[in-house]
């Protein structure tokens, strides 16, 4: 499956996107911050509800290390509040309903689904330093044990 085409060591591409109750999220807002800013395909589906719960556990473990989760999706802000509630999340979700910071982040790839070919969000977390900067980038995400490889690798990069 295709990869992004961004790296680590490259600055972030800005962007505002309103989340789950419509308040606008920036990312120059949050310098000064590690973020973690994570793309998804589609709420309530058994892989992305996985990774979702799974940064709502370790969310207060992010806080400590001072960064904020951002999941990313093309669901609209009314699918993710019922995702939140449904699945009890404790995270922000943003909403790309026009895919423009999908696109910036180059995550819209080609993928057959049940026999057809479509464009499709590929699972891809970027840990974002708080000068703006990516500095590790993970593709074609398995849901399973990832946000506690993000806290890991984001502990490690604090201790450097």
């Amino acid at each position: 499956m295709a990869k992004t085409s961004l790296e680590s060591g490259q600055l972030a591409p800005d962007f505002c996107l309103p989340d789950q109750e419509g308040n606008r999220t920036c990312l120059e807002n949050l310098r000064g911050k590690w973020v973690v800013l994570y793309f998804y395909p589609r709420d309530n589906t058994p892989g992305c509800s996985l990774e979702a719960k799974n940064f709502s556990c370790l969310k207060k473990d992010f806080e400590a290390e001072n960064a904020v989760i951002l999941g990313v999706s093309r669901d609209s802000e009314e699918s993710h509040r019922k995702f939140i509630e449904k699945k009890e999340l404790k995270i922000k979700l943003l909403s790309d309903e026009q895919a423009e910071v999908h696109g910036k982040y180059d995550v819209l790839h080609p993928k057959n689904f049940r026999g057809k070919d479509v464009i499709s969000a590929v699972r891809t977390t970027f840990l974002i330093n708080p000068e703006g900067k990516i500095v590790k980038v993970w593709d074609n995400v398995k849901a399973a044990g990832h946000a506690e490889k993000v806290l890991s690798e984001l502990k490690n990069l604090k201790e450097k």
